[in-house]
């Protein structure tokens, strides 16, 4: 679980990030979350996007991606979600 801290310190670097993942009309997936995992490895900090078309609620498919890729959920802002996993291999992020 992250602090307050920690959030702000992960929104400030997120701010300049775009978009990877757009979850469209589809929703999300176990192929989606697959994907969100591996690139969560790589990266540790990243940003998706829910489109207009997307049937589901933003802070619904919030839940679904942090629930499935394991991973925390930092902030959820217009229709832009960002997570947070720590990775085992290349640490690149240190928390305060």
């Amino acid at each position: 679980m992250l602090t307050g801290k920690q959030k702000r310190f992960l929104r400030s670097k997120a701010h300049h990030l775009n978009p990877i993942f757009q979850v469209g009309k589809g929703g999300v997936n176990e192929n989606m979350i697959g994907q969100i995992c591996e690139a969560l490895e790589a990266r540790e900090l990243m940003k998706i996007s829910v489109l207009q078309n997307c049937e589901e609620d933003r802070d619904e498919v919030a839940a679904k991606l942090s629930k499935g890729a394991r991973a925390e959920l930092v902030q959820v802002i217009g229709n832009t979600i960002v997570l947070y996993k720590e990775s085992r291999e290349n640490k690149q992020i240190q928390l305060p």
